[in-house]
C-alpha cells in the first residue's frame, strides 16, 4: 500500500490518485494542506522539503511532485500506461510538462480574473489558443498522445475538465468539441470521476 499526502480537492493530488487507481495499487490518502495545514511540520518537511503537496510514500521511497509521481507509479505498477517506444514516451511527458507550467497555470488566471469581475479577453484569448491546439491534436487520434490511453490523459484530464466546463462571461471561448470529447470518453473511467471531477473545483 503506498500513502499520499494531501487533500482530495488538489487537482494535483486529485491525478495522484487517478493514477494509483488505473494502476490497481492500494493507497490511503491522508487530508493534508490547505484547510488542513501541515505544511510546515517538522516531520512532513522531512518527507517533502519544499512542504508543498502530494507526497507519496511507497515503502523506502517517497517522492513530491506531482507529474513524478505519476511516472513513477506507472512505471513501476502499471507501464501500459507508459508509451514503450522512447521518443513516444517523451511526448507524452512533454504535453504533461507544457500542462503544468504553461497550460494549468494559465487557466487558473483566466479563472480567477472571471471570478473576480477582471477583464479576461487577453487571458481567454491566450487559454483559448492552447485549447484550440489540443483539439487539434485530437483530430486524428483519440488520445493526446499515440499509443492509447497513459500519462499523458492523467495530468491534463483535471485540467481539461476545468477549460471544458468554463462558463465565461460575454462569450468568447473557442468551441473545442474533440477536447470535449475526449473529457468525455474519460468520464467513463471511474477513477477519473471519483477522484477528479467529484472533488476538485471548477
Amino acid at each position: 500500500m503506498v500513502t499520499i499526502w494531501g487533500r482530495a480537492e488538489s487537482s494535483n493530488v486529485a491525478k495522484v490518485m487517478w493514477v494509483v487507481v488505473e494502476a490497481g495499487v492500494q493507497a490511503r490518502r491522508i487530508d493534508h494542506g490547505g484547510r488542513f495545514g501541515g505544511n510546515d511540520d517538522p516531520a512532513y518537511r522531512r518527507l517533502n522539503p519544499h512542504g508543498r503537496i502530494p507526497t507519496l510514500v511507497d515503502g523506502e521511497v517517497v517522492l513530491w511532485e506531482s507529474n513524478s509521481i505519476v511516472r513513477y507509479v506507472a512505471a513501476r505498477y502499471a507501464p501500459g500506461l507508459l508509451p514503450a517506444d522512447l521518443a513516444a514516451r517523451a511526448r507524452a511527458e512533454a504535453w504533461m510538462d507544457w500542462c503544468s507550467i504553461t497550460f494549468g497555470p494559465r487557466l487558473k488566471q483566466l479563472r480567477d480574473r472571471i471570478a473576480a469581475g477582471l477583464d479576461h479577453a487577453a487571458t481567454l484569448t491566450e487559454v483559448g489558443a492552447m485549447a484550440t491546439a489540443m483539439d487539434e491534436q485530437l483530430a486524428a487520434q483519440q488520445h493526446l498522445t499515440d499509443g492509447g490511453f497513459g500519462v499523458a490523459d492523467i495530468a491534463l484530464g483535471g485540467q481539461v475538465h476545468r477549460w471544458v466546463e468554463l462558463q465565461v462571461p460575454g462569450g468568447g471561448k473557442p468551441d473545442t468539441p474533440r477536447l470535449r470529447a475526449w473529457r468525455d470518453r474519460l468520464l467513463a473511467r471511474p477513477a477519473f470521476v471519483t477522484h477528479v471531477t467529484a472533488p476538485i473545483k471548477l
